[in-house]
């Protein structure tokens, strides 16, 4: 074989040279740019010039004289087209690995794809066994791909959903960093369940000590940690100790729920992205931050080509299955708009709950559950405030029942006179669909108020002196929290965003699921 390659001066190295990522000369055994790159830019003129690409076959159509081979390597949602000869394509099948020169050409006006490459060698990089390949060119349901957690995300949908959960990673970073935020790791084991519902994961050891007998001849449980410790559920209460050394923090960190529940919102492993202020003692200024972070990356969403092709993706010609097909382009496009809204309504539980009365009363709307103010907000409801009173779009609702929230919640700065009791100084973000996807507060702290409100929600033992005339806690894994009130606390406050909810509201897939590379729900935890 006669090999070609690309000189200094020749013209598809003047059209490759300035793209990111490019070696200055395109030739093996260099490495091959990604086919995202070459799928988008038009072949130079005129061809002959060689180029490298190396990906999976996804498709290959064996004729008399020619073969096709549909190319992808996961950098786009488009594949490459190339044109083999017989012999070339001899041994090739789905899911092949495969390394390609060839010349990169333009296709006739009328063909499907605007250019493709044609093929001078080829060499497999991977075997593979097709005939037990589970992942075939044809219709597969959604839950039979979750079963194949390790393969699917090779289908080019599931990579481009990992290729925007790296875009939105990487544009929250900048984000926080041109805000002053600092990045933090808080721990994944915790000796606490942080909001005290105790839907958690106990950590255990496997290690194989002998366990110590108790007074009665009994085994006693031996803990790795000496007491129980347990898989976190929220960063919030290390990240409040963080953020009163340097202000303000944030984390992107996993977080594990024993809830049964198997809802199409709910994992038992997710991320969780939290972030916590000091010096700030009103709700609406984490609610700005909230709003600042999610319109930036709606903005570079749109203007991208992972959003490109997100939309794309909606279109007749990809549209495969039902987790795809929901969402038409205009309606995931509308999602994205309602983001980028001049402004996000704000209102209060109290009204939000005579809101949703009144809709029952007035506008004939029809709840499962009747909606009481000291039961809080359900799916339905939260489903009609963002649809009605979001526009379609994001809503704040703001100050909930002390009943309902967590020990930290301080009062509300403006009590309501209302008879149901009183509120806390509180936020819920509401969207469609997904309903509550941000949760944030103040944080109550002032030593006594919190010791009271955590003997209220039974978050300790008892409270006691120590000798000094200070209270201190029985409880042991919260006597470091009530210690950063006693050492000198400021008014601070924090958001949690379920970040997996977030990536499945942008990409408009209806199921958590999806968007998740290796999802555990109760009863699955596949690889």
């Amino acid at each position: 074989m006669v090999e070609e390659r690309i000189t200094r001066s020749s013209p598809l190295r003047s059209t490759l040279a300035d793209l990111p990522g490019l070696p200055g000369c395109i030739t093996p055994p260099r490495p091959a740019p990604p086919l995202a790159y070459i799928t988008s830019t038009p072949p130079p003129e005129p061809t002959g010039n060689t180029i490298s690409v190396n990906g999976f076959i996804r498709s290959v159509r064996k004729q008399k004289k020619h073969a096709f081979a549909s190319i992808g390597d996961g950098s786009t949602l488009s594949p490459l087209q190339a044109l083999l000869s017989p012999e070339q394509a001899e041994g090739l099948s789905t899911g092949i690995a495969v390394n390609i020169q060839g010349r990169h050409v333009a296709c006739p006006p009328g063909k499907e794809q605007a250019s493709e490459l044609h093929a001078l060698a080829v060499e497999i990089l991977g075997d593979n066994d097709a005939t037990n390949y589970p992942i075939q060119k044809k219709y597969q349901t959604t839950e039979f791909l979750r079963t194949l957690p390790h393969l699917r995300t090779r289908l080019p949908f599931n990579s481009l959903l990992l290729r925007l959960r790296s875009q939105v990673i990487a544009q929250l970073t900048t984000f926080f960093a041109s805000r002053d935020f600092v990045q933090t790791h808080p721990p994944i084991i915790t000796s606490n369940d942080c909001e005290g519902a105790g839907e958690v994961f106990t950590v255990t050891s496997s290690a194989g000590q002998a366990a110590p007998s108790d007074p009665d001849g009994e085994e006693a449980q031996q803990h790795f940690f000496r007491n129980p410790k347990y898989l976190t559920v929220s960063s919030q209460l290390h990240l409040e100790a963080l953020a009163q050394s340097v202000g303000k923090v944030w984390t992107l960190s996993p977080t594990f729920r024993a809830d049964r529940s198997h809802t199409p919102r709910h994992l038992s492993e997710f991320y969780m992205l939290e972030a916590e202020l000091a010096f700030t003692s009103d709700v609406d200024s984490l609610m700005d931050v909230v709003e600042d972070m999610l319109k930036d990356l709606a903005r570079g969403l749109v203007s991208s080509r992972t959003g490109k092709e997100l939309l794309q993706a909606r279109s007749s010609d990809w549209i495969q299955n039902e987790e795809l097909g929901v969402l038409s382009a205009a309606d995931l496009q509308a999602r994205w708009d309602g983001l980028l809204a001049s402004e996000w309504p704000r209102m209060k539980y109290t009204i939000a709950i005579a809101k949703l009365k009144e809709a029952v009363e007035i506008d004939g709307a029809s709840f499962d559950v009747a909606p009481i103010f000291s039961s809080g907000l359900h799916a339905q409801h939260e489903h009609y405030l963002a649809k009605t009173f979001g526009n379609g779009g994001p809503v704040f609702v703001t100050d909930y029942p002390q009943e309902l929230k967590a020990f930290y919640m301080p009062p509300s700065a403006e009590q309501e006179a209302v008879a149901d009791g009183p509120t806390v100084a509180c936020f819920d973000l509401l969207v469609p669909d997904v309903c509550e996807l941000v949760g944030g507060s103040v944080r109550e702290h002032r030593t006594s108020e919190l010791l009271k409100a955590m003997e209220k929600h039974e978050q300790l033992n008892d409270v006691v002196r120590d000798g000094k005339g200070k209270d201190a806690v029985e409880d042991a894994s919260l006597q470091w929290y009530v210690d950063l009130r006693r050492y000198g606390s400021v008014p601070h406050g924090g958001f949690g965003l379920g970040f997996d909810r977030l990536l499945l509201y942008l990409s408009g897939v209806t199921n958590i699921r999806e968007v998740v590379t290796f999802p555990r729900w109760p009863g699955r935890c596949d690889c």
